[in-house]
């Protein structure tokens, strides 16, 4: 029995698998093919390609080309697309949609409303539509059999100066289907503390943030997003692991912000396939998530931008799998972190684990039984076997 429950999960069953995910950009997990109907519809010429296969195949190697310019240009492409009411509506309920397909049960996914008023939209406007194609989106997997609950993060750019007004958004609708908040963009020259008015206020508010760091910059950025800011996770946070020092003997000796995030059960938001295309880790044996889940750290599991990395939920696990030979308890345990880390109330929380997660789970791995069963030879018509 216990060699049967320590071999990897197939394919089919991390796809089955239930996953949380806390870390995934709305703008950066569209549809191809949503992306060229949408542009054709709205008269947008600057797509490179206007084929669906090879536009895919455009925006995955513009992430991986190791040039920021390309990379920043994908998002480009994505938000031309997602300035009206049927453009964010639509990627929005498609976004549920393929998550739920996915096996992922719950959801927080993050986008800019100031990024999407070109069209003339204004912020309350963008919230209730994205908020509305979540539930369709929702609706829609509930039709084929999935079951997914999605929440929205209100993300400020750190370059802009409006991180304030999209904390009182966030804020005016955290009961309509937001859930907290984040800051993103680069990290180097715009700090965190740059936005200490929009988290002041979030903290005085009893609200929920996230933020960006400890991705392209290092310790400094997890640091101030900690201790002068208060997130209450770290989107990415994959450089803490440079205040680890393993010896040559295989000791581990943590330095003092690392002992801190792992004693305060800090959520780390990591994103095995982005962090190798933006040069965090080097290869996925690299990556200093292994490590990380080795001693226990607050990990979790994420997508980032599914159309630029070509990934999803069932595929980051895969790579792990393959990687560190993570079992189904391995995933569950990721699983347990991210939706303990959820910006849920507490006994959402516990429910979504102790009546989706773990019965996911021991459904899965109950399956070796029956796999023998089904290979245990019968006795021959003509036996007199009772």
């Amino acid at each position: 029995m216990t060699s049967e429950l320590s071999n990897p999960p197939t394919a089919e069953q991390i796809r089955r698998a239930p996953k949380v995910l806390l870390h995934d950009h709305l703008d950066g997990g569209l549809r191809p093919a949503t992306v060229v109907e949408l542009a054709r519809e709205i008269g947008y010429a600057g797509l490179p390609e206007t084929d669906p296969d090879r536009l895919g195949t455009w925006f995955r190697e513009a992430a991986d080309s190791g040039s920021l310019e390309r990379y920043l240009e994908t998002f480009t492409h994505t938000c031309a697309v997602m300035q009206t009411r049927e453009g964010l509506f639509r990627v929005a309920a498609e976004c549920a949609e393929d998550l739920a397909a996915d096996g992922v049960v719950y959801a927080e996914v993050r986008y800019a409303p100031e990024q999407h008023l070109e069209g003339g939209l204004g912020l309350e406007e963008v919230v209730q539509i994205v908020n509305d194609g979540f539930r369709e989106g929702e609706r829609r997997a509930r039709e084929r059999g999935h079951r997914i609950r999605v929440g929205a993060l209100l993300t400020a750019m750190r370059h802009a100066a409006r991180a304030l007004e999209i904390a009182e958004l966030a804020n005016r609708h955290r009961d309509l289907g937001v859930v907290g908040f984040d800051i993103a963009g680069a990290e180097a020259g715009f700090p965190p503390t740059r936005h200490l008015d929009a988290f002041e206020y979030l903290k005085r508010e009893n609200n929920h943030f996230t933020i960006h760091a400890g991705e392209a910059f290092g310790l400094p950025s997890i640091w101030q997003a900690l201790q002068w800011c208060g997130a209450d996770r770290l989107g990415h946070g994959v450089r803490i692991i440079d205040d680890i020092e393993v010896a040559d003997d295989g000791s581990v000796t943590l330095g003092r912000l690392a002992s801190y995030v792992r004693d305060k059960r800090i959520p780390l938001e990591l994103c095995p396939t982005s962090n190798l295309q933006t040069g965090a880790a080097s290869s996925y044996a690299e990556h200093p998530i292994g490590l990380l889940r080795r001693l226990q750290f607050r990990c979790t599991v994420n997508t980032d931008n599914r159309l630029m990395s070509d990934t999803s939920m069932t595929r980051e696990f895969e790579h792990l799998v393959k990687t560190f030979r993570y079992t189904l308890d391995d995933l569950q345990w990721f699983t347990v972190n991210g939706m303990k880390s959820a910006f849920l109330p507490f006994d959402e929380r516990l429910a979504m684990i102790n009546d989706v997660i773990k019965p996911g789970y021991a459904e899965l791995r109950s399956e070796w039984l029956f796999r023998q069963s089904a290979t245990t030879t019968a006795p021959s018509s003509g036996s007199d076997a009772e």
